[in-house]
């Protein structure tokens, strides 16, 4: 039985997994970490957890108490030159996010060919892998949300009319300026995937999205999708069986 947790910068996810087959799931805030060994003390027989971690050293010892209650020392993943069939072609292989890493390979093992893999939570990386699964380079820029909150946080005439990100409307010419916050954020974040896929040349291949904002990308996006629940946790499951192969 193995405990997988994703840690990303807003949420923790975590699936509990036994011989492929997913029993339990479940998601923490960030902010409430300390809960997690209260959240895994029902669990039993879990012989390994491994992790991804975006969130810093104080949520990775939360990580580290829950393993102890359950006598488990977590693994935590780091990028490397190659694994799971991706190479990586990062400057420096390990600086590459483990988040990113996890999901390019549970791309690859999904597609097992050229595609644009996009996570979009607080964060949206858009990376891209080749047809041969070498990791050819991606974009970090803000999620959609985040984006409404800077401006609207940087500029005063902002603040009052989008009081909390999401609150404006999609509309393809915003008159108000609620709407024409939250479509410059989405506008944005399509534009930034829609030119990265351009590059990639090569109009067959799928757009692997994930992530909390998959649901407000999906239906502004003109490029062939592939939506997959939790790709960072199905990207430590491979992980995983690798190492333990």
């Amino acid at each position: 039985m193995k405990l997988l947790i994703d840690a990303g910068n807003t949420r923790i996810k975590w699936a509990l997994v036994d011989e492929g087959t997913w029993l339990r799931s479940g998601v923490l805030p960030v902010e409430q970490a300390g809960e997690l060994s209260h959240q895994f003390a029902g669990l039993q027989g879990i012989r390994q957890i491994w992790v991804s971690n975006v969130a810093g050293e104080e949520i990775a010892q939360h990580i580290r108490n829950a393993g102890a209650g359950l006598s488990v020392q977590p693994r935590f993943i780091v990028a490397q030159e190659a694994q799971c069939g991706v190479r990586n072609g990062y400057s420096s292989p390990s600086r590459l996010g483990s988040d990113r890493w996890a999901a390019l390979i549970a791309a690859w093992h999904l597609v097992r060919g050229t595609c644009l893999v996009v996570n979009s939570g607080t964060a949206t990386t858009v990376d891209a892998l080749s047809a041969t699964g070498e990791f050819i380079g991606g974009l970090i820029l803000p999620g959609v949300e985040l984006m409404q909150r800077s401006l609207r946080d940087a500029a005063v005439q902002l603040q009052a009319a989008q009081r909390q990100p999401g609150q404006g409307e999609y509309v393809p010419f915003p008159m108000s300026t609620a709407d024409a916050l939250y479509g410059g954020a989405l506008q944005a974040s399509c534009g930034a995937i829609e030119r990265q896929y351009a590059l990639l040349g090569d109009g067959s291949a799928p757009v692997v999205l994930s992530g909390g904002a998959e649901a407000v990308l999906r239906n502004r996006l003109n490029v062939p999708l592939r939506i997959v629940d939790n790709l960072v946790l199905q990207g430590l499951w491979l992980i995983a069986q690798e190492t333990n192969a």
